[in-house]
């Protein structure tokens, strides 16, 4: 694979990661808002409280989900070494979300384990 095309193929990956795991993000944001709606529609302070607890526990869930994705595809895009573990990580951890998980985590594992990935991912030396 050529050089220009392996940090293409980087690029695609790191905004893969962001926009699948911004989308889990806006699940929690989602329970967040919703769930505590629903128990002040119904005018209950059982409900309220309940369904406003799991809403916190859903929002705190998918943001502890998502972030490690996001980072992932940062790392991507910024070139960082430690994101190329991490992609490798969260890939592998993707697996299991058929069919769009499972389709980014295999790409995830031909784009980083590459052999252009050694080079494209070392440090930078300046004179």
């Amino acid at each position: 694979m050529k050089p220009s095309s392996y940090a293409t193929h980087i690029q695609i990956l790191g905004w893969l990661f962001i926009l699948g795991n911004a989308l889990v993000l806006s699940l929690g944001l989602f329970s967040l808002v919703l769930l505590p709606a629903i128990g002040l529609i119904s005018q209950d302070a059982t409900d309220l409280g309940v369904l406003g607890t799991i809403g916190v526990a859903g929002a705190i869930f998918f943001t502890a989900l998502a972030f490690p994705g996001i980072l992932a595809g940062y790392g991507l895009l910024k070139r960082r070494s430690w994101a190329r573990i991490l992609g490798l990580v969260w890939g592998f951890f993707g697996l299991i979300n058929v069919p769009v998980g499972t389709a980014i985590g295999l790409y995830a594992f031909w784009v980083l384990l590459q052999d252009n990935a050694d080079e494209y991912f070392a440090p930078f030396v300046t004179a």
